[in-house]
């Protein structure tokens, strides 16, 4: 009988080996030995890359040509309405009007009237809205 804190020493005939084995969690089947790649799923990748690119490409170009269009058609309509805006005639008295009561700068209050095309008392509805 062992009293606690010894250690039981074994002798010579003693020993029984018992291998454990751990199982830590559920058993893995054997892994399968993998088959060398001949290297086509490779060049698939590789052309596969490549015509993504020239489709990306493609795709830009169409974007930037639509943008491009987009943006020369504001620019457009924008001078358009400037030209549209500067044959509208003012008055000196209005344009005062609208600077002093308002307190803001020439260019805002000659914008303000042109836009409303001359009438002063829209023009001030619209700058106090």
């Amino acid at each position: 009988m062992q009293r606690r804190g010894e250690i039981d020493m074994a002798t010579e005939g003693d020993v029984d080996l018992e291998l454990e084995t751990e199982t830590s969690g559920p058993e893995r089947p054997p892994e399968k030995p993998r088959k060398h790649d001949t290297g086509a799923a490779d060049l698939e990748r590789v052309t596969d890359y490549a015509e993504e690119k020239e489709i990306q490409s493609s795709n830009l170009e169409t974007a930037m040509s639509v943008i491009g269009d987009r943006r020369s058609r504001e620019q457009k309509a924008k001078q358009e309405r400037e030209k549209e805006l500067a044959k509208v005639t003012i008055k000196k008295e209005d344009l005062e009007l609208i600077m002093t009561e308002m307190e803001i700068s020439r260019a805002a209050a000659e914008r303000s009237l042109r836009e409303h095309m001359g009438n002063v008392v829209e023009a001030l509805i619209a700058l106090t809205n």
